[in-house]
């Protein structure tokens, strides 16, 4: 799917992929699949368990770049002059993704997890389940926002600015958000290990992927699409394989304690429904269009999950509540996700009967 395609796609059916509309199936396959072989395999996970540089594990250092690429290969930095003319949203969505998501969500871990469902969890492990919390909300989702955008008819070019802008503070901002939310929390963190796991997880394949993805623009979008088509079975492959290694190596924390994956569930629910609800209406108080308010909600609701499972890993290990905690963001992302999306949709009459209407929409073009 290419970022830059237009609004369309006015169901689920029509704008979600097939992998995409069943993640929260294949998660949870993942999860019977991985336990399964963890038990049956123990020796062969420890084996892979133990194959670090640095505490970044290999295989998993491997997978992660084999599902990051391609998602980071659809943004196009030539839309971060289109941010002027979409101020209103852009202003609004940054404040909701680096002001609002990872302070209200490191508030929702404190409550629930270290006060509410302490007595129901390992006491070993909460520290690593908020530290889990706080990693998934620090980094705003990049490539599933697109999909978001298209079933609710969002603006293709506001949603693209505000991914590429998003991705550049990335870079700057996760590593220091993520050490002062875990520091706020008594959590010790391992400065060197947080500034590799960004280099290797952000700054390294947004490198690799734009000087691939312009090599392939100087054939023309065509070339662009063609790859982008491609590789996409490499993005889902990895994540599953990653998945299966993370609930191999959780398999006895889940069946000693199933109830562990609900009670994370709650503040990831919670966090995505507050945020999303906050960014819908301060767009509609700002006065900013429907098709900017709903890309912009979806953009402050969901998470690069891709990248907090990887930082979990590194900072915390296979076996830590930290990765289990990123991966429950994962099992819940695509259900939660269309529940927004029905209701922005569902609401529009509402909205536009509110918003500002002398607004214009906008006539730019994204940059190839």
């Amino acid at each position: 799917m290419s970022p830059t395609a237009g609004a369309g796609a006015g169901s689920a059916k029509a704008g979600i992929g097939f992998f995409e509309r069943w993640l929260t199936l294949w998660v949870a396959l993942c999860i019977v699949a991985g336990v399964f072989l963890g038990q049956q395999f123990p020796s062969l996970f420890q084996m892979l368990g133990r194959l670090e540089v640095a505490r970044v594990n290999l295989p998993v250092g491997v997978l992660i770049w084999v599902m990051i690429v391609p998602m980071l290969l659809r943004i196009d930095f030539g839309a971060l002059h289109q941010v002027k003319a979409h101020w209103r949203g852009i202003s609004i969505t940054l404040f909701i993704n680096w002001a609002v998501k990872p302070f209200s969500m490191a508030l929702l871990a404190w409550l629930f997890i270290r006060h509410l469902f302490a007595p129901l969890l390992p006491p070993e492990q909460i520290d690593s389940y908020i530290a889990g919390l706080i990693l998934l909300a620090a980094a705003p989702c990049t490539a599933m926002v697109f999909v978001w955008s298209r079933l609710t008819h969002g603006d293709p070019y506001f949603t693209l600015s505000q991914v590429a802008l998003n991705d550049a503070i990335m870079v700057f901002a996760f590593a220091p958000i993520v050490a002062l939310l875990l520091g706020v929390a008594s959590i010790s963190v391992p400065w060197d290990t947080l500034l590799t796991s960004v280099v290797l997880y952000i700054v390294f394949p947004l490198a690799l992927a734009q000087l691939w993805r312009r090599r392939l623009l100087s054939r023309g979008q065509p070339a662009l699409d063609a790859m982008l088509a491609r590789i996409q079975p490499w993005s889902i492959g990895a994540l599953l394989a990653t998945l299966v290694l993370l609930f191999a190596f959780q398999g006895d924390a889940i069946i000693n304690q199933p109830l562990i994956i609900a009670l994370l569930a709650v503040p990831i629910l919670i966090q995505v429904f507050f945020n999303s609800a906050l960014a819908y209406w301060l767009n509609r108080k700002m006065g900013e269009k429907h098709s900017v308010a709903c890309p912009s909600a979806l953009i402050g609701a969901s998470n690069f999950f891709e990248l907090a499972v990887a930082t979990a890993i590194s900072l915390f290990g296979f076996e830590s509540g930290a990765a289990l905690a990123t991966v429950v963001g994962v099992l819940i992302e695509v259900p939660v996700m269309l529940l927004v999306v029905r209701a922005v949709n569902a609401s529009k009459r509402w909205y536009e009967a509110g918003a500002d209407p002398h607004s214009q929409p906008c006539t730019c073009r994204p940059a190839t």
